[in-house]
């Protein structure tokens, strides 16, 4: 049987804000600072996170709070 690749999953803005517990402002904030990964332009006014990337930064967040 054929491995199957998995096409990746994009959120958009209310979906990160959902995930991760943060506001709008906060997410862009936090992107300015160097400190969430920058959205991926998918047209003149639309952008999306790929989910891999934000639930890198979830797990990376956790594993830094436990020390």
């Amino acid at each position: 049987m054929a491995s199957q690749q998995i096409s990746p999953l994009l959120l958009r803005l209310p979906g990160v804000c959902a995930l991760v517990g943060l506001s709008k402002s906060q997410i862009y904030r936090l992107i300015r600072a160097g400190d969430f990964p920058p959205g991926v332009s998918l047209g003149a006014n639309s952008v999306a996170w790929p989910a891999e990337r934000v639930n890198a930064w979830i797990a990376e967040k956790i594993k830094a709070s436990q020390g």
